[in-house]
């Protein structure tokens, strides 16, 4: 079996993927669930740094523009604010 993280010992990587295959489909989903969280918690931290003179909402719309696209964030969200 290959390794598929590095720094990590590989039976506490078998451990692990033997925890995720035998996770009920509603703990996957939780499990996505939180990733998904932090995925936007990091995004939104990052957009935060890049703009911080940015309020929350402009913050908001931007980080629509990184996970829908900035067309469709467009159409439901409209256009950014000039500010950078």
């Amino acid at each position: 079996m290959s390794t598929l993280f590095p720094d990590t010992h590989p039976k506490m990587e078998a451990l692990q993927i033997e925890l995720w295959r035998s996770a009920s489909p509603t703990r996957k989903m939780q499990m996505l669930a939180q990733l998904n969280q932090s995925a936007r918690l990091l995004a939104l931290a990052g957009l935060r740094s890049q703009y911080p003179q940015n309020s929350e909402t402009e913050l908001r719309r931007r980080l629509a523009g990184l996970l829908l696209g900035e067309e469709i964030a467009y159409k439901v969200y409209g256009a950014l604010s000039d500010a950078k």
